[in-house]
């Protein structure tokens, strides 16, 4: 039983049925209703840190490319292009190249003109500004991946039972029983929490410790500004990260803006008005960016939550000594979800994986309060 139908759960539920087993998935709301539509959905790797999470980030980039296979139309492999202006951003970045470097992770430097060549309506930035190539990072609509996942699951035998609040889940001499706020109750061998920015409500109910982030505090990592503009006659293939904006094609001629340094007066409660000053703001500075973007009308503004572990890394493994309650918790959802597909049904198989060695929940068992990471203010931070 699969506790969560984001873009997580749905590919550990198409994980599980790749390998026979009989899965239901019980959703609290909508499939994708939590983090994963609102999310910037950059799959990447190489600002991922300790060394073990970018192992995990890196692996999770090649399965998303094994998965998309000779094409997908949820995926968009085109890499990321970035620039630094500033001296302390120029060594910021170069220290990151010299890091992706020691790691074998790609990176090409680019002159201005081949930054151009890749992107003609790039604007011109000053002389001295530093651009890089990060090719094999990617973006994909996390709507149209959740619907792959999920149909493969539901393809491969899976109940999908939505919507179903969970509110309890015992241990019964061996057998799994979850009830849900219709007072039905299901039974399995092995419950599996994929819920997301919830793990920590669920993981109590089973009597299990899972720390998250408060998802709701203004300001905080766990928070940020998205912007959908309407159509924009401009030309973008990729991800785009700028000095103070994050950009990347969204589809029908959308762009989807992120703006990090704005993030820290991002509310949940009070998602800004179309034409309040942060969409204005975010809007603005489009033009300095992409050409013929002048005028760019916002479409939607969202205040994204993110799911993200106390420490700010992924939780994977069994929370309980029977190895029946299994938890997946991470802020790199849409870069591990393909990935986590194999792995969680693997272990949940008895096949341990040494990726997830270094994120299991047992890391918390002593109760102390882990270091709770900043929000993000460069490309690809936590």
């Amino acid at each position: 039983m699969v506790i969560g139908a984001g873009v997580v759960g749905a590919a550990v539920a198409a994980g599980l049925t790749r390998r026979g087993a009989d899965v239901t998935v019980l959703e609290a709301r909508r499939p994708g209703s939590g983090t994963t539509t609102t999310s910037f959905a950059w799959i990447n790797a190489g600002n991922k840190n300790p060394d073990s999470y970018y192992r995990l980030n890196h692996a999770g980039v090649h399965a998303h490319h094994e998965f998309a296979g000779d094409g997908a139309p949820w995926f968009f492999p085109t890499g990321n292009l970035e620039w630094a202006v500033s001296e302390d951003d120029r060594s910021a970045l170069a220290r990151r190249i010299d890091k992706a470097h020691e790691r074998d992770y790609p990176v090409q430097r680019l002159t201005a003109e081949q930054a151009a060549a890749l992107e003609p309506d790039l604007i011109g930035q000053p002389a001295g500004t530093e651009y890089v190539l990060f090719p094999t990072e990617a973006h994909t609509y996390p709507a149209l991946l959740l619907a792959r996942l999920l149909g493969e699951a539901k393809d491969g035998g899976a109940t999908i039972i939505s919507p179903a609040q969970v509110t309890a889940v015992e241990d019964r001499a061996g057998t799994m029983s979850v009830e849900t706020a219709d007072s039905a109750r299901h039974t399995a061998d092995i419950v599996i929490s994929c819920a997301g920015r919830w793990t920590e409500q669920v993981a109590e109910l089973a009597g299990a410790y899972a720390p998250m982030l408060d998802p709701d505090l203004a300001g905080s990592a766990t928070v940020g500004f998205l912007a959908t503009t309407a159509l924009v006659p401009t030309r973008l293939s990729r991800v785009l990260t700028a000095p103070d904006l994050n950009v990347r094609p969204d589809g029908a001629g959308r762009l989807l803006l992120q703006t990090l340094d704005l993030d820290r007066l991002a509310d949940p409660t009070a998602p800004p008005a179309l034409d309040s000053a942060i969409a204005k703001e975010m809007v603005g500075r489009l033009p300095g960016v992409l050409r013929t973007t002048e005028g760019a009308a916002i479409e939607k503004m969202q205040v994204g939550q993110r799911a993200l572990p106390a420490d700010g890394l992924t939780i994977a493994g069994f929370a309980d000594t029977a190895a029946r309650f299994y938890v997946v918790a991470t802020h790199s959802g849409i870069t591990l979800a393909p990935l986590l597909a194999d792995l969680v049904a693997a272990e949940v198989h008895g096949d341990e994986a040494a990726l997830l060695g270094d994120f299991r929940p047992t890391r918390f068992a002593d109760a102390t309060a882990p270091r709770a990471p900043s929000a993000a203010r460069r490309p690809g931070e936590q």
